[in-house]
């Protein structure tokens, strides 16, 4: 994001910036209610079942996406023992992924619709360039929340899917390697290497699948 700012692109800063705020923000709401409705109130106890982002942005994560253009935020704690079903753990952490899509989805057809429906409000500058990072930065997060390694989502929800005879093999080799993995993704990104260069453009692709109003 900093190349934002030595270009003088202060507006499209605080809009971005606005974004992955609000973004992540919605990420770990759906975390927290997804947790509560399948048995576990921890997140709720801990004040995180609610769309503040004082209670979910990390300020260290947050410094980090102007910085080097990575972040995160702060992970809700979940108590997986008190979830009702053997699947809970994977559908917790899928939520956080849908509701980027979610937000993403609506996000596409409202861009579309102001100028099917000439919605005036929608056409203008602000908005269209405020909803087409709405939508492109929630598909990113989404797919990089599905990689299956480290502590990303994408692990809880590959665990259960894999067969019995794989899942103890994954959850041994993810525990030990996948953090170290992760963190190499990143470095390898910072380096150069365009890793989440394709993941933009996977998200550029995916969010025309998603227009349902043209």
């Amino acid at each position: 994001m900093l190349p934002l700012l030595y270009n003088g692109q202060y507006a499209i800063f605080a809009i971005v910036l606005f974004v992955i705020i609000f973004s992540l923000t919605l990420h770990e709401f759906g975390h927290a209610y997804s947790a509560k409705l399948l048995g576990d109130d921890t997140a709720e106890k801990m004040g995180r079942l609610n769309l503040n982002p004082i209670n979910h942005i990390d300020p260290v994560g947050l410094i980090a996406v102007v910085l080097i253009g990575f972040g995160y935020a702060k992970p809700v704690p979940v108590t997986h023992r008190k979830l009702r079903t053997n699947w809970a753990s994977a559908a917790v952490a899928a939520a956080g992924p849908l509701m980027n899509f979610l937000i993403a989805l609506v996000a596409v057809n409202l861009q579309a619709a102001a100028w099917v429906f000439d919605i005036g409000a929608l056409q203008s500058q602000v908005a269209q360039t405020s909803l087409t990072f709405l939508a492109l930065i929630n598909i990113l997060l989404m797919l990089f929340n599905l990689l299956p390694i480290g502590p990303l989502d994408g692990h809880y929800v590959m665990e259960w899917l894999l067969p019995k005879s794989l899942k103890y093999k994954y959850h041994q080799l993810n525990g030990k390697y996948g953090t170290m993995f992760f963190m190499a993704l990143i470095v390898l990104s910072i380096l150069g290497v365009p890793i989440f260069s394709f993941l933009w453009s996977a998200a550029q692709t995916m969010s025309g699948w998603i227009n349902f109003v043209v």
